[in-house]
């Protein structure tokens, strides 16, 4: 009887975990593991130790202090013997899971640097407290000297004020406070330094910089990149540890020269070598188990060069996929009804795929937030010949939907009874055919002029990308041959999406961005320029419009179908702006719809949303999974265990995953 207590006891699952600060920490649940046979188990178990061990890459990249910070909050809270009621601990708590959560010391959506709310002299006391062993100096550094260094880091927000700056009037190099570039590096610079590599005529070309650090040493620039032997080796040292652990248990010939390319990646840097690696992985449609693994993303980049590190590892989600499939089998159907010139359609749509997974585990930039709908590879020459790979992670987007789909949400922006039934009807089904075709289709579509720079949008072009994908996905969800293929249930749907997507970009993502701020955030931004650009033109033909009532202001959709017609307007124009990489446009686009947020309509938002009691931040803390062994130490078993808290995950991945040196010599 004890035993089944036990097993009862492993598999409880609780969705919510705590909240603080304006954040919810979440749980998710890794469907169907008991159905994996032994061998999956064992491949997941390895690629999840793989992830893991990344996790000091993200902070470091994010900022070159971050390490150090995190370590000494995490030596003051673990030696701790003050008054842990006092207001000063109960802030120090806070800020310490507030950078746990964003991987540092900038909010992950505006990008701003967030300030401790406990006081200087608390922070000097208890670090002069400490063993000097557990305080993260520098070489031959005393703790004052210490805390002169870091001090201002922390608590003066007009140093490293901003983690990415994508503003096009200022050098976004120079005022970006992430690690990718050394602090005495020009945007200029970075320009004529990656321009004087690429060749026109390359029918293949590499993705400069992706996975280096660009410094100056004796006076010359140069990359320090990312590779066993180069810069963040000890921890990539362990990642191709546990990827070659891996290969033991593949499913087959083809995951096996994936993952050992990739290990050829990590040893050698060579992006050409990455290429090769991406052009596997695109192909391999037959695995269940996947994963990503590397420098992957260039959001946090202001000029959309450098990749931040991630990890997801998922497997395949059977039955969701069967659905989801109808999309990727008629990607050429899409493509050539597509109202954007013919110039710029694709003649044949290679190798799209798309599938519903199952995420075992989340890490680097995916962790604790990650995103809900994933499109690989990044390299315009590899789409256009090999394909796209498509990826809707549902165990994610599922735990998302029961939080925005609150009725209290729900109750307080939508503007009537009839909006609110659409969306309480259908919002999760369009929203999850929403992500699916922005992903499987809208990132897959069009195609670069030839001899156009994939980086001739500079700073515009993570945003400008994004709203195409957008639009793509928002024109089609109308269209009758979404409901022949069954994804939508009836005409009236698609409208659920339409108003969710207007209220969000309009209004309600608002909620994510400091008072008298800016919108910032690539994401953001493009539903920011899609919304406001539609309530603009469509305005005198009454289309749709913000309106007030009683002292609130509500999106209001008086005509659906014309609403469509805009958004097919600026679907032309925006894949125009990316085909020909027209700077100026996309820069004229941005500014006018992208950037900037009425301060009234701001102040409004932030009360109302303050009044529901809703956390506007929310991630996940991943499963433990426990590998058990025979006494020859070979897996037998793996268990997963959803009982660990936040701060005791925080704590053990600090313990078992952290393998870079504090500075790791970057500074």
């Amino acid at each position: 009887m004890k035993k089944e207590n036990d097993k009862i006891e492993q598999n409880k699952f609780d969705f919510f975990v705590e909240n603080f600060d304006k954040i919810s920490i979440l749980r998710y649940r890794v469907e169907g593991w008991d159905e994996l046979s032994l061998r999956q188990k064992q491949l997941l178990y390895c690629l999840n130790e793989a992830a893991l061990h990344g996790r000091d890459i993200i902070f470091d990249q994010n900022n070159c202090y971050n390490l150090a910070i995190r370590r000494i909050l995490e030596a003051i809270y673990t030696t701790y013997k003050g008054d842990s009621t006092c207001k000063e601990y109960k802030a120090f708590l806070n800020y310490m899971k507030k950078i746990w959560f964003f991987n540092g010391i900038h909010y992950n959506y505006s990008g701003e640097k967030f300030l401790p709310d406990f006081s200087k002299d608390f922070f000097v006391c208890t670090v002069k407290s400490l063993n000097i062993s557990f305080v993260p100096t520098r070489k031959g550094q005393s703790v004052n000297d210490f805390l002169t260094e870091i001090m201002p880091i922390m608590f003066d927000s007009n140093i490293y004020s901003k983690r990415t700056n994508p503003n096009s009037n200022l050098d976004v190099i120079i005022t970006s406070a992430n690690n990718y570039y050394g602090e005495d590096i020009r945007q200029l610079e970075v320009e004529q330094f990656y321009n004087s590599m690429k060749n026109s005529i390359d029918t293949t070309p590499i993705l400069y910089g992706l996975n280096s650090r660009l410094i100056r040493k004796n006076g010359f620039l140069i990359e320090e990149t990312y590779k066993i032997g180069g810069l963040y080796s000890l921890a990539i040292k362990q990642i191709v540890y546990w990827l070659k652990e891996a290969i033991q248990y593949v499913e087959n010939n083809k995951q096996k020269k994936i993952i050992d390319l990739l290990i050829k990646y990590y040893k050698t840097g060579c992006l050409k070598t990455y290429d090769k690696y991406a052009i596997e992985w695109v192909q391999d449609t037959a695995s269940r188990i996947d994963f990503i693994n590397g420098f992957t993303e260039s959001y946090t980049d202001a000029l959309g060069i450098k990749a931040s590190w991630e990890s997801i590892v998922n497997f395949k989600n059977l039955e969701a996929t069967g659905f989801v499939k109808l999309i990727s089998d008629n990607a050429q159907w899409f493509e050539n009804h597509s109202p954007i010139s013919s110039r710029f359609k694709k003649k044949k749509v290679k190798g799209v795929t798309t599938k519903v997974v199952i995420a075992s585990i989340l890490a680097g930039d995916c962790y604790p937030s990650p995103p809900i709908g994933i499109n690989l590879p990044n390299s315009n020459w590899i789409r256009e010949n090999y394909g796209s790979k498509s990826i809707t992670v549902s165990n994610i987007s599922d735990s998302y939907n029961k939080m925005f789909f609150r009725s209290e949400f729900l109750d307080e922006f939508v503007y009537g009874w009839k909006e609110k039934k659409l969306i309480k009807q259908y919002g999760i089904r369009t929203n999850n055919l929403h992500t699916d075709l922005h992903e499987c289709l809208g990132h897959a579509s069009g195609c670069l002029l030839s001899g156009v720079d994939i980086n001739a949008l500079k700073c515009y072009a993570s945003s400008i990308e994004e709203a195409r994908a957008d639009l793509f996905s928002l024109y089609y969800m109308p269209d009758l041959k979404i409901l022949e293929l069954g994804l939508l249930p009836n005409p009236e749907a698609y409208k659920a999406e339409y108003y969710k997507f207007l209220m969000n970009g309009a209004i309600t993502q608002l909620i994510y961005i400091g008072l008298g701020k800016c919108i910032e955030e690539a994401h953001m931004r493009a539903r920011a320029l899609i919304s406001h650009y539609i309530l603009e033109v469509g305005y005198d033909e009454n289309i749709s419009k913000l309106i007030k009532k009683n002292d609130k202001t509500y999106v209001i959709i008086n005509d659906y179908k014309k609403m469509r017609t805009l958004i097919s307007k600026l679907l032309v124009e925006i894949q125009r702006i990316r085909s020909e990489g027209d700077f100026k446009s996309a820069q004229y686009l941005m500014k006018k719809y992208a950037f900037c947020i009425n301060e009234d309509l701001h102040k409004e938002v932030l009360k109302r949303y303050a009044c529901l009691n809703i956390t506007p931040y929310k991630g996940f803390i991943n499963p433990v999974y426990k590998a058990i062994r025979n006494v020859k130490g070979d897996i037998v078993d793996v268990k997963i265990d959803y009982n660990e808290n936040y701060i005791d995950q925080m704590l053990r991945y600090s313990q078992h995953y952290s393998h870079l040196s504090t500075y790791n010599d970057s500074h």
